[in-house]
């Protein structure tokens, strides 16, 4: 899947950005959403500029995701502006500049848009491997009722799979939205 990713011509890549970004700023979640914390692409995953964009521009907060600067295991999020100074984490991947006190935890987020290798009609997700998105939303596991956050994959439509095997530690998704349709759980 990964690989299929990175095959995609310019082109390809261009109008699944555009239609991801129709189908995400539609839906009922991001419309009623006041802060809203995506990603920026890595590894050929799908463009969110556009996303990051509407954000803005319909007057919503910004967040993207910060490696945890003490146990380097867990996601905190740090405000995102068009000015916002971005710099490399140790994967390569730029996350913004802040000072730690301006960091924030994702149950003050109320909607994340989480990054994907593949997902299953369950809402099962494949990610990169790493847990960081499933460490940092664990206490979703612990509720009786989902509050928020509420989350959504963001993916391209060929990264759909059958049957992902879930394991104990992984958080479900409540829909992914991919350049092709909408999949809620």
């Amino acid at each position: 899947l990964r690989a299929r990713r990175r095959t995609l011509s310019a082109e390809e890549l261009k109008l699944a950005a555009y239609r991801l970004a129709a189908n995400v700023t539609g839906s009922r979640l991001f419309i009623a959403s006041r802060r809203i914390a995506c990603y920026l692409p890595n590894d050929g995953e799908i463009d969110t500029r556009h996303i990051l964009a509407q954000i803005r521009r319909r007057r919503k907060v910004c967040y993207l995701p910060v490696l945890s600067r003490l146990s380097h295991d867990r996601l905190w999020f740090a405000r995102m502006d068009a000015d916002t100074e971005l710099a490399p984490n140790r994967f390569g991947i730029p996350e913004p500049v802040v000072p730690t006190r301006d960091l924030v935890r994702a149950q003050e987020i109320d909607l994340i848009l989480v990054p994907l290798v593949g997902f299953d009609d369950q809402g099962h997700r494949l990610g990169m491997g790493g847990g960081y998105y499933d460490r940092s939303l664990e206490f979703l596991r612990h509720r009786s009722r989902w509050r928020k956050p509420h989350l959504l994959g963001i993916a391209y439509d060929f990264q759909r799979v059958n049957g992902l095997t879930a394991d104990p530690w992984d958080i479900p998704l409540q829909g992914v939205i991919t350049d092709q349709t909408v999949y809620l759980y």
